[in-house]
């Protein structure tokens, strides 16, 4: 026990850094399920099909730190950023889709959280996401990670909470500013994209060595640096290119399906004769509030519309 606490941090064993890692995930997956359970009890539950997005999302993130080929992220650049892919934008994609406004109300409840919303405007989200993901990448930084298995743990975290932060406007329960509607999301995720781009093809073109740490995994599968750099860059860019399109489906969809929303809810208002602002009635079906707002135009309550608030 000595020894833990003798030792330098960077110098603690990856498996060890594996479980600290393990902690903060099961402590999301506690705190999860009992709010899941105390809102269903007072008659609010979570959709089952974002409780079971939430857990897959988690599921990847700990599959990536447990899977029986770990091994290949030091080994390969291309393992290493499947790693990283799967991390930063498949569970975190997952985790985000997870999330209700119930679900995270007792942590909004604490000042310092509520004040970190300003995090997931999609102004400030995605810069803070591109800083990370080239910083991590900057060959000195990247070789550092992989020197130490501590260091590699924060860039697995700080993968995952920028991946969950820039998918938030898009797909997050948190109030978004009001200009940013459909068409700006999808702009959003383009540009994105567009950024991680720009490194996929600096991986594919480079052609000199970016990360010296991986030749004897690269000579041991019997691929050049460059071989094995330029197979990262390309991943990426078809993980992006899948990804985006997905998205860009689900966007488009919503999109539809919102104003399918907006425009039956202003008919209802209209034949039931409740006074509702149009504005007010975009916010609630933005909030997903909008069969809320349905019951209570149904039973004429003028003051349906403060649902949207």
């Amino acid at each position: 026990m000595n020894l833990l606490f003798t030792a330098p941090i960077a110098e603690l064993s990856p498996a060890f850094v594996a479980m600290l890692e393990l902690i903060p995930l099961t402590a999301a997956v506690v705190f999860y399920w009992h709010r899941a359970m105390t809102l269903s009890w007072a008659g609010r539950p979570v959709p089952v099909w974002r409780q079971v997005s939430f857990g897959f999302g988690l599921f990847l993130a700990c599959f990536v730190l447990f899977n029986p080929w770990g091994y290949l992220a030091e080994e390969l650049v291309i393992g290493h950023m499947v790693e990283h892919l799967i991390i930063g934008d498949i569970a975190s994609l997952f985790i985000v889709m997870g999330l209700t406004r119930s679900l995270l109300q007792p942590i909004l409840a604490i000042k310092f959280f509520d004040r970190l919303q300003v995090l997931t405007n999609p102004l400030v989200a995605m810069p803070l996401w591109a800083i990370n993901l080239f910083f991590w990448h900057i060959p000195a930084i990247y070789d550092t990670a992989y020197g130490g298995a501590f260091i590699h743990g924060v860039e697995h975290f700080t993968f995952l909470f920028f991946g969950c932060l820039v998918w938030m406007p898009v797909f997050g329960p948190l109030p978004t500013p009001t200009w940013f509607g459909p068409g700006w999301k999808v702009v959003y995720v383009v540009v994105v994209r567009f950024a991680a781009a720009i490194l996929g093809n600096i991986l594919m073109w480079t052609q000199f060595t970016l990360y010296d740490k991986y030749a004897e995994g690269q000579a041991k599968w019997g691929i050049s640096a460059i071989q094995d750099q330029s197979t990262a860059g390309v991943i990426m860019m078809v993980e992006g290119t899948f990804l985006i399109l997905g998205i860009l489906a689900w966007t488009f969809f919503e999109a539809a399906k919102q104003s399918n929303q907006k425009q039956d809810l202003m008919d209802l208002a209209y034949d039931r004769g409740v006074d509702i602002d149009e504005a007010r009635i975009a916010r609630a079906v933005k909030a997903g509030h909008a069969d809320l707002l349905e019951k209570r135009i149904l039973a004429g309550d003028a003051g349906a519309d403060e649902s949207a608030r």
